[in-house]
């Protein structure tokens, strides 16, 4: 991309039957042997927030982890990861900017809450109106990626494309809207990251990096 080597995968991995957990540090391990330095996804989520409506665009700040089963090492596991700015500041700019270019038409949030869940099923609606005092979208896409990103010294940030209303919210939301959805904007999202990616300097002026300190133990 504009003369710089970039990788695709799927951050969830690339073998049927694997945890996501293990699945992610498998990706994430590969990424760090390649010296990857920054890292942009996308992905579809449902609103917990009544003013997110399916179409809309999304970059979050902040995230809340409420998974279950995808905890242990990171892929160096040497060092202390301070999340006090969980996304990276220049890759959000960099999404946003191309996000207004490429899709002015579209409502586009600048800041939001992703809370993570385990899936692979959807929430239950007494589970969305717990999660909607957390957060602004619910999605299985955003951690332990976000955190193994900084743990191998990489930046990270993503867009989500919202796809259905969290149970409750609003109103019942169509798989056939879902599907629609993510068929018809996939080639727009990727579009996204992929001018995003080519706007960005190898090294940028983010805290990434002062944010990975080394452990205190062992």
């Amino acid at each position: 991309l504009d003369g710089r080597r970039t990788l695709h995968v799927r951050l969830h991995g690339w073998r049927k039957g694997v945890p996501r957990g293990i699945a992610s540090r498998q990706v994430f391990s590969i990424l760090q042997r390649a010296g990857v330095r920054r890292i942009l996804s996308e992905a579809g989520v449902g609103s917990l927030n009544h003013l997110l409506d399916p179409g809309d665009l999304i970059v979050p700040d902040d995230f809340v982890d409420m998974t279950t089963n995808r905890a242990g090492e990171g892929v160096l596991g040497d060092h202390l990861l301070i999340m006090r700015e969980a996304v990276c500041s220049d890759e959000r700019a960099a999404l946003l900017e191309a996000a207004r270019r490429l899709a002015p038409d579209r409502r586009l949030f600048a800041r939001g809450v992703y809370v993570v869940t385990e899936g692979p099923r959807f929430e239950s609606p007494a589970e969305v109106r717990f999660l909607r005092t957390l957060g602004d979208i619910v999605g299985q896409s955003f951690s332990p990626e976000v955190w193994l990103a900084r743990d191998i010294g990489a930046c990270y940030a993503g867009i989500y494309l919202v796809v259905n209303y969290g149970e409750g919210v609003v109103q019942e939301w169509s798989h056939d809207v879902l599907r629609s959805l993510f068929h018809d904007d996939a080639r727009l999202m990727g579009s996204i990251v992929l001018e995003a990616l080519a706007s960005l300097a190898e090294e940028g002026a983010c805290r990434c990096r002062e944010l990975r300190k080394p452990t205190l133990l062992g």
